[in-house]
């Protein structure tokens, strides 16, 4: 049975499903967890996640296949990305079988909520961990809570694989050796006015350099950064200060196993951008979505075009997409099976 949704209209936005996984850790350990219908959550006052930030999340989605099975993409990365900011954090790990059991039983829970193959919604999960407990000092919390909820998404830009015009910041998104490159509230928190300011001139988010010297592109709002060249090379930035998204390591690895292209990591300079013939960001929310122009200062630069999608990065969304959607082949350990009734 599935739930009556529009699903072809779906935005990015939060809707309450029936169930969410939820384990504490206490004591030195993380308990099994265990299913629960309660969304909300109860904290102590002097809970480190809400005075000092201690706090991080993770996000993938669940899609659903010709035959009705059902695909995780590259959870165990989700995983490991996740312990490398609990590690920045001082926040105790989550085992990677902890967290795919925990995703799964999240997904088949709350299997109604699947949207039906072929509309190109999904079920979006968020697992993520808060510091809790009594606290007033500034050192790790005494507890955690680690939960994984989950809500039906459309695309996560409007428009979805429609170019969009980009406004380069003022602002750092992260500062140099901060936390750029883990995936904490607070990188999220710092993005927020420059969105605002973006989505005020009509831009679809803001665009950030790099905090050192201002001249290169490190992340496209909540996404990362690519660009196709005009000798077919698919750059993508390279810096410390950048989320580690797994959709853009998926996609250097397509663009040069599948599609024959030169993938490199590497510095995209603002005042070069005339070197690609398309450009993209790229993300679990985002998935693709193409780049019609970004303006910099007084300058506004056209990539392929500002309406339509160029001829790369449609075959890159059609692979990265078909795989995932069971449709395409997958790179051996890319897809994880979900079980359900």
């Amino acid at each position: 049975m599935t739930k009556n949704i529009d699903w072809q209209n779906l935005g990015f936005s939060y809707i309450k499903t029936d169930y969410r996984f939820v384990a504490r850790w206490k004591d030195g350990s993380w308990n099994e967890g265990e299913l629960s219908t309660d969304h909300m959550i109860t904290l102590h006052e002097g809970s480190t996640a809400l005075h000092y930030a201690q706090q991080c999340f993770e996000g993938l989605k669940a899609y659903r296949c010709k035959d009705g099975s059902v695909n995780l993409f590259r959870p165990d990365q989700n995983a490991e990305r996740l312990q490398k900011t609990c590690a920045r954090l001082l926040i105790p790990a989550v085992p990677v079988n902890l967290f795919i059991r925990a995703c799964k039983e999240v997904v088949k829970a709350n299997q109604e909520w699947l949207a039906p193959y072929g509309t190109g919604a999904t079920l979006y999960l968020r697992p993520f961990i808060i510091g809790v407990g009594e606290n007033i000092g500034i050192r790790p919390a005494p507890e955690y809570i680690f939960t994984v909820f989950c809500c039906p998404v459309g695309s996560y830009f409007k428009g979805g694989m429609k170019p969009s015009n980009f406004l380069v910041s003022e602002y750092d998104r992260a500062a140099p050796n901060g936390t750029g490159g883990v995936k904490v509230g607070g990188n999220y928190a710092a993005s927020i006015l420059p969105h605002e300011q973006a989505a005020e001139r009509n831009f679809a988010d803001a665009i950030y350099l790099d905090p050192k010297t201002h001249t290169k592109i490190e992340e496209v709002g909540a996404a990362n950064f690519f660009g196709i060249t005009k000798d077919n090379k698919f750059i993508t930035p390279d810096s410390p200060s950048i989320l580690p998204s797994i959709t853009k390591y998926s996609l250097l690895y397509l663009a040069k196993e599948r599609l024959g292209l030169e993938a490199i990591e590497g510095d995209v300079y603002i005042d070069q951008l005339d070197q690609f013939a398309e450009a993209g960001a790229c993300g679990t929310a985002a998935v693709i979505s193409p780049i019609g122009g970004i303006q910099h200062g007084d300058n506004f630069h056209v990539f392929y075009s500002e309406t339509e999608v160029g001829p790369i990065t449609q075959r890159l969304y059609q692979e990265l997409t078909g795989i995932q959607f069971g449709d395409i082949e997958a790179p051996e350990g890319w897809i994880t099976k979900v079980e359900l009734d």
